[in-house]
């Protein structure tokens, strides 16, 4: 049935796990998070606990994935946390690849989700700072990708064609709909001239995580403890990646009904992530004055593509949510100079 969770045969996962060396196994489970389509299991065996995967189609590149593994391999190296890819046997290949699939096994890390709290924000900002030093002379024979969410054309394509996504029953009058499309548009381009004026263009580019969001760590005891998904790996200026991660710490949400969700951003959590961010990886004036411009551009983008696409934003219809991205971005724009000042402190 459509949306039911791949899984593994189990001739399959008899056939893959024999090419590991993980001890007599004791238990396997699923391991139902992530993807439907890249089934996943938890592996307790002799030699410690390990999640198992199968790649899904489209994110099983082999180019691509030997990229993120080398990235990873580097990251590991030097105690960045992360759960660490386990080799094959004999070769210790970190991936393995059967009848033309891609398989990974790594250790399983406990941890809890993101609660909000100042100190996790901090250290979700620090290990930011961190990963970007570790990567800041990486290089690799894989060229990565290079689009982002700042001025981007697919992103003034798809502001647009939300118009017509939108479903029909529930679709506002057209003047309201024209209104905040338009403005949506307005501010995604005005934002973008104001962090291409800052000279961003001219800033130096490295790896960059690209989706830096609490979705994509672990914490314990308040620290962060293992960062996962490096799929969205790719080179680019590293304030692209410590803005979008101010936004993802610093957006209130609140429940189904995004018509009620406030327009103000935390700035406790904001100020927490920008100086967890500069207390290992120091931030430059420039960096934090395109800070908030290049917040809203991430604001508008994340919301777009998934609704330009569906007409929806998951399970939230498609335009109480871009209404309540246009009052956010308002806002934001409107205390930008203030955001800036705060920051700077």
């Amino acid at each position: 049935m459509p949306g039911e969770r791949e899984t593994f045969g189990a001739v399959e996962l008899a056939t893959c796990l024999s090419h590991y060396d993980l001890g007599v196994i004791r238990d396997i489970r699923e391991f139902a998070r992530g993807s439907r389509r890249a089934p996943k299991l938890v592996i307790e065996g002799e030699r410690g606990v390990f999640l198992f995967k199968r790649r899904t189609r489209g994110k099983d590149d082999l180019h691509k994935v030997a990229f993120t593994h080398k990235i990873q391999l580097h990251l590991a190296g030097q105690n960045f946390p992360l759960p660490h890819l386990i080799g094959t046997r004999p070769d210790n290949n970190s991936m393995l690849v059967l009848n033309q699939r891609i398989y990974e096994m790594f250790e399983y890390v406990v941890g809890s989700s993101y609660g909000g709290s100042l100190q996790e924000t901090t250290s979700a900002g620090k290990i930011l700072g961190l990963f970007h030093k570790l990567l800041s002379e990486f290089h690799s024979d894989y060229a990565p990708p290079k689009a982002s969410y700042h001025d981007a054309s697919v992103i003034h394509e798809a502001i647009g064609n939300t118009i017509t996504s939108l479903p029909l029953e529930g679709r506002p009058e057209s003047d309201v709909l024209t209104r905040t499309i338009n403005y949506l548009e307005q501010a995604y381009r005005l934002c973008a001239e104001q962090a291409n004026k800052l000279g961003i263009s001219q800033w130096p580019m490295q790896i960059v995580h690209g989706d830096w969001h609490p979705g994509n760590m672990l914490f314990r005891d308040n620290y962060v403890v293992a960062v996962i998904d490096y799929d969205t790996a790719r080179l680019q200026q590293r304030v692209l990646d410590l803005a979008n991660g101010a936004i993802q710490f610093s957006i209130i949400g609140g429940g189904e009904d995004p018509s009620a969700w406030p327009e103000y951003l935390d700035e406790s959590r904001l100020k927490r992530f920008i100086r967890g961010y500069d207390s290992g990886n120091v931030i430059t004036r420039d960096e934090i004055r395109v800070c908030p411009y290049l917040m809203c551009e991430a604001m508008i983008a994340e919301a777009v593509l998934p609704i330009a696409a569906t007409g929806s934003f998951g399970r939230m219809a498609g335009f109480p949510f871009l209404q309540m991205i246009a009052r956010k971005v308002k806002w934001a724009t409107e205390n930008a100079e203030r955001l800036q000042a705060m920051l700077e402190e």
